[in-house]
C-alpha cells in the first residue's frame, strides 16, 4: 500500500531537551533519481550506493524498469542497473505512476522526449495540481507532442520524436527541473542542444552527464550566465556512484539543532555542492554556528560532515538570487526566522507557489496557526521572530500532502511550548523515511 492509499497519520511533536550526536540523513533525491535514469541509458552495469529509498526515487526506479532497464538491490543496499543504451528505452506497457514526486515526471518526460515512444504520466493529488508547461513548452520544440489535463498537469500523454530537433534555449525561470529535461531530450537528438541560464540552479545533471561520458561543455559569461552545450546520440559508459547525503534532508536536523538550546550535532556525509548550499550560508548570516569538518569529494560532488551548535539568531533579509541555491529549504528557514531576533524578510520565492503545495501560503498559514507574526508576500513572507522565545505551538498544521512543510512543522514542534500536531505525516515517506527515527536518535522524542 502507498503512502498515499493509507489513512492520514497526525503526529505532534513537543518541546525537545538539548539535542546529541552524530546522524546521517538519506542519499541525495536530486543525484538519486539521475544515477538511476543515466545508469539506465548505459550499456552495461551501474552500481549505486547510498540510494535514496524514499517513494518519489522508488518511482523513478519502476519507470526505468517499465521501459526495459534491469534494477536489482542486493541485500547490502547497493543498487545494480543493467542499462538499455541511449535510445534503447522500451515502450511500457501501462501508465507511469509518479505519486508525489514532480523531479521524476519532468526529467522523465524529458529523457522519453526523443524516444518513439507514447507514454501517461499519473501521480496523486498532490503532483497532479503541478504544472507541467514549462517542461512541456520546450519539448514541443523538440518534436514531443502532449496531450495534458486542464492547466497542463496530470495527467498526461507525450508522443517521444525520433529524431527530435535540437534545441537552444534560454530558461525563462531558473529551474534545474527543465534545464535537466532539456539536457536529458538532448542525449538522443542529433546535433548540439543548448541551454543558457541566466541565474545558475544545482549542477548534478551536468556533473553526472560528464561522469557518464557525455559530451558537455559548460561557459560562464561575466555577468554569471552560464552556457551549456550537449553532443547528442551520447554512449553513456556504466559508473560506480556513491550519493552524497541530501543537504535538503539534513536542513531539519541542522535547524533544529541551532534552534533547541544546548545541543550540538553532527551530520555526516551531506552533499555540499555550492549551487545546494544556500541555506548554511543564510543560516551563518543568522548567526549559526555550522562547522564544516572532514570535507572531501566523492564522485565529483563535495562532501563533508557538519557540526552544528545551538545559537542565538537574528532576523535576516537575504538576497532574492539566494533562492535557487535553497529554494527547498526555505520553509524550514521560515521556522528558524520564526526563532530569530527581530523581523525577516523573504522575497523573490515566487517558485514556492508551484512546488508540492503552495508554500509561501501553506507555511504563512501554518505560522500563524502556531503564534507566529507573519505576513504573506507575492513573492515571499516577513516574519516576525520570537527572539529565541518557545513558539506558542497548537495545530493540526495543513500540510498539504507536502513532505517538507510536515518535516518544517515538526522542527517547531521541538521549540514550541505547547507542542505543535502535523495533520499527516505520511508524505515524508517521498523524501525523508528515517525522519522520525533521526529525531529520536537525536534525543528529541521519547
Amino acid at each position: 500500500m502507498t503512502a498515499a492509499a493509507e489513512p492520514p497519520r497526525p503526529m505532534t511533536f513537543t518541546a525537545a531537551p538539548a539535542l546529541s550526536g552524530s546522524v546521517t540523513v538519506p542519499g541525495d533525491k536530486s543525484i538519486s533519481h539521475r544515477s538511476l535514469m543515466l545508469s539506465a541509458l548505459a550499456v552495461g552495469e551501474s552500481r549505486v550506493e547510498g540510494l535514496l529509498e524514499g517513494e518519489d526515487v522508488l518511482a523513478t526506479a519502476a519507470a526505468m524498469r517499465a521501459m526495459g532497464a534491469d534494477i536489482q538491490r542486493d541485500a547490502d543496499g547497493i543498487w545494480h542497473i543493467h542499462g538499455v543504451g541511449v535510445g534503447g528505452l522500451l515502450q511500457p506497457e501501462g501508465a507511469l505512476d509518479m505519486g508525489n514526486s514532480g523531479t521524476s515526471t519532468r526529467l522523465l518526460m524529458g529523457l522519453l522526449a526523443s524516444h518513439d515512444l507514447t507514454a501517461t504520466f499519473i501521480g496523486d493529488a498532490s503532483l497532479s495540481k503541478r504544472p507541467m508547461a514549462r517542461v512541456t513548452d520546450p519539448l514541443t520544440q523538440m518534436g514531443a507532442s502532449f496531450t495534458t489535463s486542464p492547466g497542463g498537469r496530470l495527467p498526461l500523454t507525450m508522443r517521444g520524436a525520433c529524431p527530435a530537433v535540437p534545441l537552444d534555449y534560454r530558461l525563462p525561470v531558473a529551474s534545474a527541473q527543465v534545464k535537466s529535461a532539456i539536457l536529458l531530450a538532448g542525449l538522443n537528438t542529433p546535433g548540439i542542444t543548448r541551454v543558457v541560464e541566466p541565474i545558475p540552479t544545482r549542477d548534478h545533471s551536468e556533473r553526472m552527464l560528464r561522469g557518464f561520458g557525455a559530451d558537455l561543455h559548460v561557459e560562464v559569461e561575466a555577468d554569471g550566465t552560464r552556457i551549456i552545450t550537449l553532443v547528442g546520440e551520447a554512449e553513456l559508459q556504466p559508473q560506480q556512484i556513491i550519493v552524497p547525503g541530501d543537504p535538503s534532508s539534513a536542513a531539519f536536523p541542522m535547524v533544529a539543532a541551532l534552534l533547541v538550546p544546548g545541543s550540538q550535532v553532527t551530520i555526516a556525509n551531506v552533499g555540499l555542492n555550492a549551487t545546494r548550499a544556500g541555506l548554511i550560508d543564510l543560516l551563518r548570516e543568522m548567526g549559526g554556528s555550522i562547522e564544516v569538518i572532514n570535507a572531501r569529494e566523492v564522485g565529483g560532488e563535495p562532501v563533508g560532515d557538519l557540526l552544528v551548535t545551538a545559537s542565538t539568531l537574528q532576523g535576516v533579509e537575504p538576497d532574492p538570487a539566494r533562492a535557487p541555491s535553497m529554494i527547498d529549504e526555505y520553509p524550514v528557514a521560515f521556522i528558524a526566522a520564526a526563532l530569530a531576533q527581530g523581523r525577516s524578510i523573504f522575497r523573490g520565492l515566487d517558485e514556492l507557489r508551484v512546488k508540492e503545495s503552495d508554500r509561501i501560503a501553506t507555511m504563512a498559514a501554518g505560522l500563524r496557526a502556531i503564534g507566529v507574526t507573519v505576513e504573506e508576500l507575492e513573492d515571499g513572507l516577513i516574519i516576525e521572530g520570537s527572539g529565541g522565545a518557545p513558539l506558542q505551538g497548537g495545530g493540526p498544521i495543513a500540510t498539504k500532502l507536502d513532505h517538507r512543510i510536515a518535516m518544517s512543522f515538526a522542527v517547531a514542534g521541538l521549540v514550541s511550548r505547547d507542542g505543535v500536531t502535523i495533520d499527516d505525516m505520511r508524505p515524508v515517506a517521498t523524501s525523508f523515511p528515517t525522519f522520525t527515527a533521526l529525531l529520536q536518535n537525536l534525543g528529541a522524542m521519547a
